[in-house]
């Protein structure tokens, strides 16, 4: 006969076995943002040289998701890292009363979406020249002679070397025209990247980057002729009639390879909810049920001064309590999660004894 005891523990080794399955099936049923995924995973050297799929204040990722965290970047800038889950929630308030007194340039206790467009032109101006910062250390890495000037070739030698090839020896059968052994996700991957490259080559042609043109390379988004770059590869992974519009039913389909089969991308709702927003509500900007490439390209461009006050409108929208189109700083303690992705707790106990 089991004893009470052994019948405890078997029962308690079901229950965990049945709770990982869940979180198992909870895990793969909903369609992650694969650019964050594969951020994460990278190494150091291969995300110093490897194009990423997110892209600071830009409203959608390289893969086709959405920026889910949009309106933290163009709002917080460099000192987004500064508001996370584990900072205390007092400090956290304190950082963003002094960002507000910032954003209100004409003193008078309430942001205007004039001064909400301001404050989002310059933190989006902080993350380019943050780009730019980091792209010096990062063109260093791929330009051993320094020369200045980084063919393809050199390139190609230091990205497969961070996959873990042999640098020497890939550089020795690249230089003799030897085959490379080189397995076929990396060797699709090695081709959409020479795509790139040779649009973030400025005319006349070399086949050679320079430093600026390797910015363009590593960041689209600053760059109008590779932003047109971008808005056709997103088109180009949505696009199913190959009309090279999109309708909405094309948008809200996930993109190919993201999840595993289709029962995962039917029962994410949420995910459908908001790009169909999204969709009718900005993208389209004339309302006819199409995004051309235009408009996907004024929607993505970081430095349009139309999305930014629009932006700055649908921002105060979300915690306009008094509905009298500003930001008050009780509405922006009360919807600090909002702006800075972190909770500002116990906000009714504390917000009377910080002002």
């Amino acid at each position: 006969m089991v004893s009470k005891q052994a019948f405890l523990c078997s029962l308690g080794s079901i229950y965990l076995s049945l709770l990982f399955v869940f979180l198992l099936m909870d895990v793969y049923a909903r369609p992650a943002n694969n650019s964050a995924l594969k951020e994460k995973g990278m190494d150091k050297d291969e995300n110093e040289i490897l194009p990423r799929d997110h892209l600071n204040g830009v409203k959608m990722e390289m893969d086709g998701h959405l920026n889910k965290d949009f309106h933290q970047e163009v709002f917080l800038g460099k000192e987004m890292e500064e508001f996370d889950e584990d900072s205390e929630p007092r400090r956290n308030r304190k950082k963003l009363m002094a960002i507000f007194a910032k954003v209100d340039v004409n003193n008078d206790k309430r942001i205007s979406a004039k001064e909400m467009q301001r404050w989002i032109m310059e933190k989006t101006e902080e993350h380019f020249q943050e780009a730019v910062k980091e792209n010096k250390m990062h063109f260093r890495a791929v330009d051993p002679d320094g020369d200045g000037r980084v063919s393809w070739d050199e390139y190609k030698v230091k990205f497969l070397a961070s996959k873990g090839h042999n640098e020497k020896e890939v550089a020795e059968k690249i230089k003799n025209n030897e085959e490379l052994k080189i397995d076929e996700e990396t060797l699709e991957v090695l081709d959409n990247l020479k795509d790139r490259w040779y649009q973030a080559d400025n005319p006349p042609a070399d086949q050679l980057l320079n430093e600026e043109e390797f910015l363009s390379f590593l960041h689209p988004e600053h760059s109008r002729g590779m932003l047109k770059f971008m808005v056709k590869e997103i088109v180009r992974d949505l696009d199913q009639d190959g009309d090279k519009k999109l309708v909405l039913s094309e948008f809200i389909s996930l993109p190919v390879g993201t999840v595993e089969n289709q029962q995962a991308q039917d029962i994410d709702d949420d995910w459908v909810k908001d790009r169909k927003k999204e969709f009718e509500e900005v993208i389209d900007a004339n309302h006819d049920g199409v995004v051309t490439m235009e408009e996907l390209e004024e929607y993505m461009d970081p430095m349009n001064e139309y999305n930014a006050l629009n932006e700055a409108k649908q921002m105060i929208a979300v915690a306009d309590e008094n509905q009298n189109h500003h930001l008050e700083m009780e509405e922006i303690l009360k919807y600090g999660e909002y702006f800075t992705g972190s909770k500002l707790m116990d906000y009714a106990r504390n917000v009377h004894e910080e002002f």
